[in-house]
Parts: structure tokens; C-alpha cells; sequence
């Protein structure tokens, strides 16, 4: 089956975050909103037929999840990433981010410190500060807009109190597919001080060759010991509005504990389209996810291209992973309250301030092109008559 990526899906009256929240977050309603991370594209068939059918049935009662909707998680993982998971250190979660709250209650203590790794997904600063946790700042490192872990930083900040570290990979915002040599570093680091690495791979299935994407916990033993996975189909196939997260956990210990505090919180049980949809995504959604990607990557191919010739000033790393772009505005010499006033008013499109994933995300913006080209299209125009009417 041909999927159509050019459709435009009208999302009005769907009580859309994206769309709906548009004038609570930028002051007016009609910007283009290249900001939340959910695409504009339809899910795929497969999962709007198995919701219809079993919205058929008159009854939406208690359910549980079949033996199927594991295997077709530990399907997926085996033939998208090389990672064999039994089926019983498969978990729930109502979502990544409680996932990540789960843990943060679960495997630490009020007044130990997590460390972050900004800019990041900002998310994992409400996980730890509003868990009166402390939090820990090990910044990246950038390099003309490539990014790298920076260890020596890490291991300078680590002391008896660090009991834990969230890890974005793929790295959201920047983009960034960690290789191999790069999660041994961190795993060998955590593992002599006893850290706990918490991974949202929640982009994990969202990489442009030749990039690889590695869960961690699949590296080795120790790794596998030393680390939680949480992970989802929601970024994957256009599912966020369902409950769809799970974890992997194959440390007997941790997975004791988590089990635990996800029962006293009564939050085992999800969503019943939830499971309908992760099943048939993960069952039949292979060929809409690599037709995504590839018209993603001509977006991406597109922006590239665009700011090249209309608007060299800007810059950005090319994302490895992800349809999120991190761009440079610092040549506009804006504030960061300045640059959002000129994108929202001059040139009409809404974004994602880089000051929300930390301090390190001065002068950038989070740019979304899961969308039609022409939306895309039609917002660079917009940025560029902007930029051309600046006395530069």
C-alpha cells in the first residue's frame, strides 16, 4: 500500500494540543504550529481498522492484555533493533514521562540527585525537581552544531548522593543517535558509581541511515543490569493521544521494585484502544513507518536546502534521529523573548523556544516537520519574507 504524506488531515475540533492550545501559547490562532511532537500525518490504516473494530463492540470495560500484545512488542524490538526481550521484563506505563516519575519514586530518594544532560526534553526537569530530587546539570558539548556527550563533565559532577541519570536517545532536541563507544562510555561510568540509567527511547524507531539506533540495555550485561528502558509506539506510528508506553526492565531487583510502585498507584491497567493499537502497529505498521521516514527525510532534505539558499544565517545540525530540527537563530541577534515575539508575529509560525530544554538552548528553536511539505513549505516562505525585512 502507498501511503499519501501530502494529504492535509484537518485536526480542528479534535480538541488537538497542537492545534487547539495555539492561541494559550503564542497570544494569536492561526501561527503555524511546527511545535508539539506529534506529526500531522494519519496513522496508519492498520490501526485506525483494528480501533474501529473493536469500537464496534458495545462494551468498554475492564481488559486485559492479551499474550499477543507482548509478543508484538518483543517482535518488534527483535526485528527493528537486534534486541531479544523476554516477555516477562516487558512493563506498562501509562506514558514515558509517568514512566520516567515511576522510576525517579521507585529507585531514588528525596534529596538525591539525577543527573540531566541538556538541552533536552524538558519534561526531565518537572520529573526530578517536582519529586523533591536534586537536580544535576551535565551539559553537552557542541561543536558547530554537533553534539556529544561530555564525560569528563559528567564524572566531576558524580558524588555518594547521584543516584541517577536520564538519558534522551534519540536525543531530543538535538537529534542525536548515540553510537556504540558512546553508551559503553556512559554504561561503564554509571556502573563503577553505581548509577541508574534511565532511557527514553521513545524515538527509537525514528532514525535516518546510515545511523543506528542502540537501546542500551541491548550493549551487554552489565548495561542490562545497570539500566531501564522505556520506550512506545506513540512518536513511531502518530499514537500520543493513547497509552501506549512500556518498559524493559531485566534487572530482577529494579523490576520487583517498579512492578510495586506501579501497582500502588493503581496505573497498571491503560487504555483499551491503547493495546488495539500497539498490537496492530507493531503487527502490521512496518511499511507505513519506512514510507514516513523517507517523505520525513525529504522534509528534512527540503529545510536544509531551503535555509542554504534563502537563509544561510540560520544553522542546524542535520538530526540523525527524529523529525525534530534544533536550530541556530543567533545570528538574528534576538533575546530569546525577542526571537519568539519575531517568529510569532513576523513570520506566523509557532516553535518551540530552546530555553525550555535548558539554559544551553539560548537562541534556539525546535522546529517539527512531520508534516505535508507544503505546510513546510509555506512556513519557511513566511520565515524568510521575515528574516529579508530585518536590517541585517
Amino acid at each position: 500500500m502507498i501511503y499519501n504524506f501530502d494529504q492535509i488531515v484537518d485536526r480542528s475540533s479534535t480538541h488537538s494540543v497542537k492545534y487547539e492550545n495555539r492561541e494559550a501559547i503564542f497570544g494569536q490562532a492561526d501561527v503555524i504550529p511546527l511545535w508539539v511532537a506529534d506529526m500531522d500525518f494519519a496513522s496508519p490504516k492498520c490501526v485506525q481498522e483494528a480501533i474501529q473494530k473493536r469500537a464496534q463492540h458495545e462494551i468498554y470495560g475492564y481488559t486485559i492484555k492479551p499474550k499477543s500484545y507482548f509478543l508484538a512488542i518483543q517482535n518488534w524490538l527483535n526485528y527493528r533493533h537486534n534486541w531479544e526481550v523476554p516477555i516477562e521484563n516487558l512493563c506498562f506505563s501509562p506514558g514515558v514521562v509517568p514512566g520516567i516519575v515511576l522510576c525517579v519514586v521507585a529507585f531514588s530518594k528525596p534529596g538525591d540527585k539525577i543527573i540531566v544532560q541538556t538541552p533536552v526534553y524538558f519534561p526531565f526537569f518537572t520529573s526530578v525537581l517536582d519529586n523533591d530530587r536534586q537536580m544535576i546539570i551535565n551539559p553537552l558539548k557542541e561543536n558547530n552544531g554537533y553534539y556529544e556527550m561530555d564525560f569528563e563533565d559528567l564524572k566531576s559532577k558524580i558524588d555518594s548522593k547521584t543516584k541517577m541519570i536520564l538519558l534522551s536517545s534519540p536525543h531530543n532536541p538535538v537529534g542525536r543517535v548515540w553510537k556504540r563507544e558512546e553508551l559503553e562510555q556512559l554504561v561503564e561510568i554509571c556502573t563503577e558509581n553505581n548509577i541508574l540509567i534511565i532511557s527514553d527511547e521513545i524515538h527509537a524507531d525514528l532514525v535516518f541511515e546510515p545511523s543506528q539506533h542502540i537501546p542500551i540495555a541491548s550493549i551487554s550485561e552489565k548495561a542490562k543490569q545497570q539500566s531501564i528502558t522505556i520506550m512506545a509506539p506513540t512518536k513511531t506510528f502518530n499514537l500520543a493521544g493513547l497509552s501506549t508506553s512500556f518498559v524493559v526492565i531485566e534487572n530482577e531487583k529494579y523490576l520487583k521494585n517498579y512492578k510495586q510502585v506501579i501497582n500502588a498507584y493503581h496505573l497498571s491497567g491503560g487504555n483499551l484502544f491503547g493495546t488495539v493499537a500497539t498490537e496492530a502497529a507493531y503487527t502490521k505498521g512496518a511499511v507505513w513507518l519506512e514510507q514516513m521516514l523517507s517523505y520525513t527525510r525529504k522534509n528534512i532534505d527540503f529545510v536544509s536546502d531551503y535555509f542554504r539558499e534563502n537563509l544561510p544565517m540560520l544553522k542546524f545540525f542535520r538530526p540523525e534521529g527524529t523529525y525534530l530540527i534544533w536550530i541556530d537563530f543567533k545570528a538574528l541577534h534576538f533575546s530569546d523573548g525577542e526571537l519568539n515575539q519575531f517568529l510569532i508575529h513576523k513570520a506566523g509560525i509557532g516553535l518551540n523556544s530552546g530555553t525550555i530544554f535548558g539554559e544551553n538552548g539560548s537562541g534556539f528553536m525546535r522546529m517539527n516537520v512531520a508534516c505535508p511539505l507544503s505546510i513546510l513549505e509555506k512556513a519557511l516562505v513566511q520565515l524568510k519574507n521575515a528574516v529579508d525585512s530585518l536590517d541585517l
